[in-house]
């Protein structure tokens, strides 16, 4: 089974190249060779390669950036996943994409379910919306797997802005008044992978078969909820962290963006979790990206 998997060297992306090994051919690419942006290239891409799953972490997740540019934010996370979509039709093939809280207002005051009615607040959210809604109309057998705060070991995330500021400051103002399930890149990374070799073992290896009667979204975060203050607590508590600034919580009024941010942003996983696989307590997986 041929497996396209696309933005091999973003957060998520990077992990499920290791993590997806085993599971079929894995053919990883990156911007230099596909990207989002240009969709005669994404079409062509995978027109070549005739992949039978595509997996795609790969977007534009300049949250602040993309309400000064709406169009690119547009066209890579909800024009090139349809390009993808409709490809995989002609193919045959399934696609797994991962989307995000964004499409959440924040106001609910519990988890989001699958069936909570979305209203994204910002551009990214918009346009993360768009790319799912794509997905879903072109009838393919598809996973679209939502989740939030994600962080690892590389790239940009607020695990590493943290553990840079807590080398450069006294002191640290951290935002206490959204809330929401860190996730570390690895566990989705490895709960995906778990997910396509459950599907593959079910069919005799014909995963496009075997997803079309699971098709749908689930919601796929770490276990538990925070805020970005005790996220911030929490990685200075490690024993790896010799120096430990103050950290004062803070309002989100008090540390104004360009985009709005949902104050709620923890995700419901049950569904995923009946389906599939347990997931792991936000804390535990912290720990372990730590070590």
């Amino acid at each position: 089974m041929k497996i396209l998997l696309t933005g091999k060297t973003g957060q998520v992306g990077f992990e499920l190249e290791r993590s997806l090994q085993g599971l079929g051919e894995v053919i990883a690419l990156d911007r230099s060779q596909m990207d989002l942006s240009d969709l005669v290239q994404v079409r062509e891409v995978i027109r070549q390669i005739k992949p039978k799953l595509i997996v795609n972490p790969a977007a534009y997740t300049a949250v602040d950036k993309a309400e000064s540019e709406p169009d690119l934010a547009m066209r890579i996370n909800a024009d090139a996943p349809a390009v993808m979509a409709e490809e995989a039709r002609k193919l045959g093939a399934a696609m797994i994409h991962y989307s995000t809280d964004y499409v959440f207002d924040g106001t609910k005051t519990t988890p989001y379910t699958e069936e909570d009615a979305t209203c994204p607040i910002n551009v990214y959210g918009k346009t993360k919306l768009a790319g799912e809604q794509a997905i879903q109309a072109a009838g393919i057998p598809h996973l679209i797997l939502r989740t939030s705060w994600v962080y690892g070991m590389r790239g940009k995330n607020f695990l590493l802005t943290v553990l840079r500021l807590a080398q450069e400051r006294e002191e640290l103002r951290i935002v206490a008044d959204q809330h929401g399930s860190p996730t570390w890149s690895r566990t989705i990374a490895d709960t995906t992978a778990h997910i396509v070799a459950q599907l593959r073992n079910e069919g005799a290896y014909k995963l496009p078969d075997t997803l079309q009667s699971r098709s749908g979204l689930y919601h796929l975060t770490a276990q538990g909820q925070t805020t970005w203050h005790g996220f911030t607590k929490t990685v200075l508590d490690h024993p790896s962290v010799t120096k430990k600034p103050l950290v004062i919580p803070i309002t989100t009024q008090d540390y104004p963006l360009p985009a709005k941010r949902p104050s709620n942003s923890v995700l419901s996983c049950q569904r995923l979790i009946s389906a599939f696989c347990d997931l792991p307590a936000w804390d535990h997986a912290l720990k372990l990206c730590q070590e």
